[in-house]
């Protein structure tokens, strides 16, 4: 972090930004989606090497059948998510890069069939035993980053986990679905938080969650004081604040720690798991599941926004459908929330593991400007960069010289577009600039 430039601005921290939170679905209980006609699953579904598939068209599936295996160790396999037949393997646009990449396509056959399941006591588990059974259930990190989890519970010797830090924060406006699942459902969180901690053998844990959610706090608080964990686990409330879910935003808040440039939160002994992935690792642990399905949000321009367990590949128009219909105003489609989430080219788009909201808005194109130099940028910015320098070198293809402004350490967390008078589009200039960086051979 650049401590000198908040030194200069005289702030001591980080000050984030502060948008109108929305929660609009915040007291929907969660609901169970119909099972959808027809899934598309794409096999790239996590951050590392695609999938390879393991079916062809024609080929009968069950719920939770391997569909395509790891393909590699930074990976995760794919299950079917509907019991029927295998009716294309089509090339699909990715949602979250717009890649072509793999797809399978399932017709279902309305059995909703199971492979047989292989429940397990994870006290009678092995650290090894946990991680492998987290690996073959196809689990990614489902706050959005969707990095297999199963490596972020392998670290190397020389970096000991000492903290595990449950990410409940859920910061960006709109979303519901984590809030709504501390809330209906704590016992799962836990439950994955104590297989992580015995996995890790850690003996402290922290379990964040932003001071808007007092339900959530409350249940957690709860759960945790009902529980018996192998170490001391407190439920630590945090200011609302975004990205205050971001890893290195969490791990400063609470440990005080600073992640180096380009390292991971490992590097301070910390690992972050958010709290649908902890139970999902309940899930694939204790009762056999493979990873099939999540709660999403569905709000924004909806007649009534909800929350849906739903599986994945179920086509957002579905969900759409199942809040009444959407604004006739409505324009754009995005998976995740209005800061960091990913505009889609159709109402159509199939949900996947890192989909934790459907949002419907009208499209605010404003044309942009030249920089007036206000500095509210780097006053937002929760890394303490500078990201005005960033624009202003990749507007001039100077590129080799972003590495000097520390743009790796960017979280392109947008909250310095967010209050920009000039209306530029920082992140993409910075996504553009680490691209570029890439390409000369700088990571």
């Amino acid at each position: 972090m650049n401590t000198h430039i908040l030194e200069v601005l005289g702030l001591k921290r980080p000050a984030g930004v502060h948008p109108p939170s929305r929660k609009l679905g915040a007291a929907a209980v969660i609901e169970r989606s119909p099972l959808p006609q027809m899934v598309t699953l794409p096999l790239q579904q996590h951050i590392g090497a695609p999938a390879k598939v393991l079916v062809k068209a024609g080929d009968e599936v069950k719920v939770g059948q391997v569909i395509a295996e790891a393909g590699g160790f930074v990976s995760a396999p794919i299950h079917a998510t509907i019991s029927g037949k295998v009716k294309q393997l089509p090339t699909v646009a990715s949602s979250v890069t717009g890649k072509a990449v793999p797809g399978v396509v399932i017709e279902s056959d309305g059995e909703d069939e199971w492979i047989e399941l292989s429940p397990a006591d994870a006290d009678e588990l092995s650290p090894s035993e946990i991680i492998s059974r987290i690996k073959d259930a196809g689990i990614v990190g489902m706050g959005g980053a969707t990095f297999p989890t199963h490596v972020k519970l392998s670290p190397p010797p020389e970096k000991p986990i000492k903290v595990v830090i449950v990410n409940g924060a859920e910061c960006e406006p709109y979303i519901t679905a984590d809030d709504r699942l501390m809330i209906e459902q704590p016992e799962r969180i836990l439950s994955g938080l104590k297989i992580v901690m015995k996995a890790l053998s850690v003996k402290r844990a922290f379990v964040a969650i932003e001071d808007n959610k007092p339900q959530a706090v409350a249940k957690m608080r709860e759960r945790v004081s009902q529980g018996a964990f192998p170490g001391e686990v407190r439920v630590f409330v945090v200011p609302r604040r975004y990205p205050m879910g971001a890893e290195k935003t969490l791990i400063k808040t609470i440990l005080g720690a600073e992640i180096p440039e380009g390292g991971l939160p490992m590097d301070v002994g910390a690992v972050v798991h958010n709290v649908a992935t902890l139970a999902a690792i309940h899930d694939a642990v204790v009762l056999g599941k493979p990873l099939v399905e999540r709660v999403v949000s569905v709000t924004g321009l909806v007649k009534t926004p909800k929350n849906f367990l739903a599986r994945f590949g179920t086509p957002s128009s579905a969900l759409i459908d199942l809040c009444g219909g959407s604004d006739a105003s409505a324009d754009e489609l995005i998976f995740g929330g209005p800061m960091m989430g990913i505009a889609q080219p159709s109402l159509d788009t199939a949900i996947i593991k890192g989909t934790n909201c459907i949002l419907l808005e009208k499209s605010d194109v404003r044309e942009e400007h030249d920089c007036v130099r206000c500095g509210r940028c780097i006053e937002t910015c929760p890394m303490g960069l500078m990201p005005l320098q960033f624009v202003n070198i990749v507007k001039y293809e100077d590129y080799d010289h972003l590495a000097e402004y520390h743009i790796n350490n960017c979280v392109e967390c947008g909250s310095c577009a967010y209050g920009c008078p000039a209306n530029i589009p920082l992140v993409s200039y910075i996504k553009l600039g680490k691209l570029e960086l890439r390409k000369l051979g700088v990571k």
